[in-house]
C-alpha cells in the first residue's frame, strides 16, 4: 500500500490480491454510478409527482433526456479514453506522461463545455422539437434544458475528472465526489420545485448547483496534495500527440452514451407516432429503469478498469486475466438477477417514477418485454469495457456501434413494419432482439481476441 503525503491510501494495483482489490474499487464505483444517476432520476421522481401537470412534465423530461445523455457523452469521449491511458502509463512507471494526459483532458473538457453551452443556448429549442417534443411538452423540456445547459462546464468536469480519480485507485474518493452533489440535489429539488414553486425550472437549478459543488470538490482534490496525479498548469496546453490517442480510445464509450441519446429520440418519436404521449411517458420510464439498472454494471467495469489497465501496462498477464474473470462472473450474476426482477416484479421499478394506476400498469407490461433480453447483458459490458481498459480502440468502437447503431436503431423502424398488428409492442421488441444478438457477437469476438492479447503479453514478458 502506497501512502501519499497527506495520508491518503492508494491501493497497490500491481500486487494487492485481485479479488479484494476489485471489491475495494468496484463497490465505491458502483455506488457512485447509482448516485450519479440520481441527479436526473431525482428530478424525474419529483417532477412526476407535481400535482396536475406531473405526467406532462415527466414526458417533457423524457424529451430532454437525450440531450442530457449527449452532454455526458462528451465527458466520456475525453475522460474514458484518457483515464485508462493514464493507468497504463502509471503501470509503466511514467508519472509525467500520466499527468500530461490528465492536463490535456482537463483542457479539452473546458473547451468542449464552452462550445456546447453556446450551441445549445442558440439551437436548443429546435433540437428538443427534433428529439420528440410536442406542443404539450416543449415548454417543460425547454424550461429545464435552457437552465441545465448553462451548467455544462460543471457536468463535464465533475463527470470527466472523476474518472481520473478512479483511475488512480481512489474509488472511495470518487464515490464521495458524486455523493456530495447527489445529496445536495436531493435536498434542493423539493425546495426549488415545491417550496419556491419553480416547477421544472427549479429542478434544473437544483441540478446545476449540485453539479457545481461536485465539480469544485473534484478539481480541489486533483490540484491538492492527496492525489498521485495532479492537474498542473504546465500540462493544460493541448498537445495532439497526447490528446488524440485518448480521444481515439474514448470513441467507444462516447458512442455508447451518444447513441443512448439517438436511441431515446428514435424510441420517443416512434412511440409518439404509434401510441401518443402516454406511450412516450411509458418509454421514459423504461429508459430510466434501463439506465438505473445498468449503472451497477458500469460501476463494476469502472472499478475493474484501473486493475486491468495498470497490470497491462506492467505486463502482468495473470492479473489481467484474473481481473477479467472476476468482472465477468460478477456482471453475469447481476444481469441475471435484474432480468428475473423485471419479469417477476416490474411494479417495484415502475413505482419509482409513476403513481398513476393505469399508466403504471401499462409501463409494467412494456417493461417485461423491454428487459427480456437483458439476461446475459453482463457479459456484453464486461467484454466491451475490458477492450477499452486494454486500449483496444478499434474493437471497442465496433462493439459499441454494433448493439445500438447497427442493430437497435434499424430494428426500431423495421419491426413495426414486420409486426403491424401492435406497432408499439414491435418498437419495444427492438431492445431485446438487439441485446441478444449483440451479446452473442461480442462474447465470440472477445474470446478470440483475448487469447491473442494474452499471448502477446506472455511474449513481451519473455523478451
Amino acid at each position: 500500500m502506497e501512502k501519499h503525503p497527506a495520508g491518503t491510501a492508494q491501493p497497490n494495483l500491481g500486487t494487492e490480491p485481485v479479488g479484494r482489490l476489485l471489491f475495494k474499487l468496484a463497490l465505491p464505483a458502483i455506488t457512485a454510478q447509482v448516485i450519479n444517476l440520481l441527479y436526473n432520476m431525482v428530478d424525474r421522481m419529483y417532477i412526476g409527482h407535481i400535482p396536475d401537470t406531473g405526467p406532462a412534465a415527466l414526458t417533457g423530461m423524457g424529451v430532454a433526456m437525450p440531450v442530457i445523455m449527449m452532454f455526458s457523452a462528451f465527458a466520456a469521449l475525453v475522460s474514458m479514453g484518457g483515464a485508462p491511458r493514464a493507468s497504463i502509463f502509471m503501470g509503466k512507471g511514467d508519472k509525467p506522461m500520466a499527468e500530461r494526459i490528465l492536463g490535456n483532458c482537463t483542457a479539452a473538457m473546458l473547451l468542449l463545455s464552452a462550445v456546447l453551452t453556446v450551441a445549445f443556448q442558440i439551437w436548443g429549442k429546435p433540437v428538443l422539437w427534433l428529439f420528440g417534443a410536442s406542443e404539450a411538452t416543449i415548454g417543460y423540456a425547454w424550461s429545464y434544458m435552457r437552465i441545465y445547459s448553462m451548467g455544462t462546464v460543471f457536468v463535464l468536469l465533475a463527470l470527466g475528472l472523476n474518472a481520473f480519480i478512479n483511475a488512480q485507485g481512489f474509488a472511495r474518493m470518487g464515490m464521495f465526489s458524486v455523493l456530495i452533489g447527489a445529496v445536495c440535489n436531493i435536498v434542493l429539488d423539493p425546495i426549488f420545485i415545491f417550496v419556491f414553486d419553480m416547477g421544472v425550472a427549479g429542478a434544473a437549478w437544483a441540478t446545476i448547483i449540485s453539479q457545481g459543488i461536485s465539480c469544485i470538490w473534484v478539481v480541489a482534490f486533483l490540484c491538492g496534495k492527496k492525489t498521485y496525479l495532479r492537474i498542473r498548469l504546465s500540462n493544460l496546453r493541448i498537445a495532439p500527440s497526447v490528446l488524440l490517442p485518448c480521444i481515439g480510445l474514448g470513441v467507444s464509450p462516447f458512442i455508447m452514451q451518444m447513441t443512448e441519446s439517438a436511441i431515446s429520440v428514435c424510441f420517443n418519436t416512434s412511440m409518439r407516432t404509434y401510441g401518443g404521449d402516454d406511450a412516450v411517458a411509458a418509454m421514459t420510464v423504461l429508459i430510466s429503469v434501463m439506465q438505473f439498472s445498468m449503472l451497477p454494471l458500469t460501476g463494476l467495469s469502472q472499478g475493474c478498469q484501473p486493475i486491468v489497465s495498470y497490470n497491462y501496462g506492467a505486463g502482468n498477464e495473470a492479473r489481467v486475466a484474473k481481473a477479467f474473470r472476476l468482472l465477468l462472473a460478477c456482471a453475469l450474476t447481476y444481469s441475471i438477477s435484474l432480468w428475473a426482477l423485471c419479469l417477476v416484479r416490474p411494479g417495484v421499478l415502475v413505482a419509482i417514477f409513476l403513481d398513476q394506476p393505469e399508466l403504471s400498469a401499462y409501463a409494467q407490461r412494456c417493461l417485461r418485454v423491454f428487459m427480456s433480453g437483458s439476461l446475459f447483458f453482463g457479459a456484453q459490458l464486461a467484454c466491451q469495457q475490458t477492450f477499452v481498459a486494454l486500449s483496444r480502440a478499434k474493437i471497442s468502437v465496433f462493439l459499441a456501434l454494433l448493439r445500438k447503431v447497427i442493430l437497435l436503431i434499424p430494428l426500431i423502424y423495421i419491426l413495426p413494419a414486420v409486426l403491424p398488428v401492435n406497432k408499439v409492442l414491435a418498437v419495444i421488441l427492438a431492445e431485446p432482439v438487439a441485446d441478444l444478438t449483440a451479446v452473442t457477437v461480442t462474447t465470440t469476438t472477445f474470446a478470440i481476441a483475448f487469447r491473442r492479447i494474452r499471448a502477446e503479453m506472455r511474449q513481451r514478458a519473455k523478451q
